[in-house]
């Protein structure tokens, strides 16, 4: 953002990153594969790098309010130093702190989830797909954009728009199963009981018979392929973003 900033350049949109899409091997590779549908539907954007912090969100929801504001004061004033007016993330938990939370302490912007976003690009034919399809796809609904942010349709959309066979798992939309890693879960340790809620939540994905669990989270995307490795399944059984979908249905 600085590089362009300094350029007199005005992005259309600035990509947060989010710390999973900087610091996790495995969604470095969906930021990748974000990036370069933006600059194929010839998208100007922007991400703030280094400047660029957690949102706060697992320290909200693990009960640290200061931790959180504090992180939260720092990125509006970048933000605001930018001038940034709009967003687009590809995690729902940064989605739904930046739209919902950041408000209260006076960072207004227009937050899209980047599901979102594609969902407008397809449609307005500045990303061209294929039509070939390849096979069942599941799709697991992400807690942040689905049941906190009502959002269901644009990755269902999406998958449509690509001629992907949707076979809904049992438990779908509003009353779909976490993968387990809300609310700052991801970095507990295991608590006592009689099965992990991503190996329940894999359960039903296999259940389909689907060869391939689409996902719009990069927590959801860790959960689930590690509920493969748990089944023992992670080398017929694959999880993408919707981004890597739509990339290999790409003109």
């Amino acid at each position: 953002m600085a590089e362009l900033n300094a350029q007199g350049i005005v992005p259309e949109v600035l990509f947060w990153v989010g710390c999973a899409g900087s610091y996790d091997a495995r969604a470095q590779k969906v930021s990748r594969s974000f990036a370069a549908l933006l600059n194929r539907a010839g998208i100007v954007f922007a991400i703030l790098g280094s400047e660029e912090s957690c949102t706060g969100d697992p320290a909200r929801r693990a009960g640290n309010e200061f931790v959180f504001q504090m992180l939260a004061q720092q990125n509006i004033a970048t933000l605001e130093g930018y001038g940034i007016k709009r967003i687009v993330t590809a995690c729902p938990h940064c989605f739904n702190t930046l739209k919902n939370e950041y408000p209260a302490l006076g960072g207004n912007y227009e937050v899209m989830h980047h599901t979102q976003f594609l969902e407008a690009l397809i449609n307005e034919g500045r990303i061209e797909v294929d039509g070939v399809r390849d096979g069942k796809v599941t799709l697991h609904d992400s807690c942040y954009l689905g049941r906190v942010n009502g959002e269901y349709d644009a990755p269902r959309s999406i998958l449509n728009a690509i001629n992907q066979d949707l076979v809904e798992m049992k438990r779908s939309r509003s009353k779909g199963l976490c993968c387990g890693a809300g609310g700052a879960q991801m970095f507990k340790e295991d608590e006592p009981g009689d099965k992990r809620i991503n190996e329940e939540r894999v359960d039903e994905a296999l259940a389909t018979g689907a060869k391939k669990i689409a996902v719009n989270c990069p927590y959801c995307l860790t959960m689930l392929e590690d509920g493969l490795k748990a089944r023992d399944k992670q080398d017929t059984v694959m999880v993408y973003d919707l981004t890597e979908l739509i990339l290999n249905q790409i003109h």
